[in-house]
């Protein structure tokens, strides 16, 4: 019998990223929007799906959907870059600067697509670690990349899953040591409409430093798989000779386009979360939890008296579905609850404090 054939070592020996799905009342694991896009939208959505030439090609470069994001951020079409998902957008990137031969820099724990992106591109992994509180530590970031001299370098801010978010001057001080060395730096923000700075403001013509954006959290539009990055012109040149033709189908350039007529409702839905998501902090600090401050639409915690996977089947008993965040660095006994609405909200503090009780 003649043996299969195999992929190439980097892959056979790769886990691959899941989260679990398990049929639950309350799901809290996946950092989803609780609530739906406003239902304008979705009526807008179906009648403009009726007017799509579905024999014809989407826009290969999506330069409405570009040029609209651009408004959104005070940029030009020419400094975004539009795809399936942020992860896409990380893939692209990783791709044009990446590869063999080249490294990505991260820092643990963090977001664990930008190892796992950078290993499936055959990108060499620096890793570092976050210091106290899981903050960035200079010093180490220092270290890694003069001895690695990264092509890459990852920060996610808020960071994923701890929920903590970088100060600017640290981000601006990463910066300096990445251009120092001829490297990119990457901001991951996809929850960052939920925090109150924001990387863009580092962003400039020569400044080799992206900023990545999701529509799945904020924009309530996970189904969608649509993510973008800002930055300068230059770099996203470079991008779009590597992204396969026609990979953003005409629907989602249209769900994108449309869903930025709704900038209030997502404004307000925000707003609602963040207000929900301190009631939390507050209620499980009261609770005797270590519970890290988050910026994001979810909270990192820890119980003192029970152990991380015992405290995840017992919440799942009472059909609460968060995440066990065990297989992260430093994160042992941790869990991750994603802000749910009022009412699941409600469901995870009650089953949490019965199983603590």
């Amino acid at each position: 019998m003649k043996s299969r054939p195999q992929p190439r070592n980097s892959v056979a020996l790769m886990q691959g990223y899941h989260s679990p799905q398990v049929e639950v009342e309350v799901r809290l694991n996946t950092n989803e929007s609780p609530e739906p896009p406003p239902e304008a939208f979705r009526a807008a959505l179906a009648q403009a799906i009726n007017t799509v030439d579905w024999h014809r090609y989407p826009d290969r470069s999506a330069e409405h959907l570009r040029s609209r994001i651009g408004e959104l951020h005070g940029v030009g079409a020419e400094q975004v870059f539009a795809a399936n998902g942020s992860n896409e957008v990380l893939q692209t990137l990783l791709l044009t600067y990446g590869g063999a031969g080249r490294s990505a820099a991260i820092f643990e724990p963090t977001y664990a697509l930008h190892a796992h992106l950078s290993r499936l591109t055959d990108t060499s992994v620096a890793l570092g670690e976050r210091g106290w509180g899981f903050c960035l530590d200079l010093t180490e970031v220092a270290r890694v990349l003069e001895q690695r001299k990264p092509d890459v370098t990852f920060l996610c801010s808020p960071n994923n899953p701890t929920g903590v978010t970088d100060t600017l001057a640290d981000v601006a001080g990463v910066l300096e040591m990445v251009t120092s060395s001829g490297g990119v730096l990457c901001v991951d923000e996809a929850y960052g409409e939920f925090s109150t700075q924001s990387t863009m403001s580092l962003l400039g013509a020569e400044v080799p430093l992206v900023v990545v954006r999701t529509y799945s959290k904020t924009w309530a539009m996970a189904g969608a798989r649509l993510g973008y990055l800002v930055g300068p012109a230059w770099l996203v040149s470079e991008l779009l000779k590597v992204a396969l033709p026609y990979h953003l189908d005409t629907v989602t350039q249209l769900a994108g386009i449309l869903a930025l007529d709704y900038s209030d409702e997502m404004a307000a839905r925000v707003s609602c979360l963040v207000a929900q998501r301190q009631r939390l902090e507050a209620e499980m600090a009261a609770m005797d939890l270590e519970v890290w401050p988050s910026g994001a639409n979810f909270v990192l915690f820890r119980a003192k008296e029970i152990a991380g996977a015992d405290l995840w089947n017992q919440l799942l008993e009472r059909s609460v579905l968060v995440r066990n965040c065990a297989v992260w660095p430093r994160l042992q006994n941790c869990l991750r609850v994603t802000v749910g609405t009022p009412t699941e909200n409600d469901r995870f503090l009650e089953a949490l404090s019965e199983v603590l009780k």
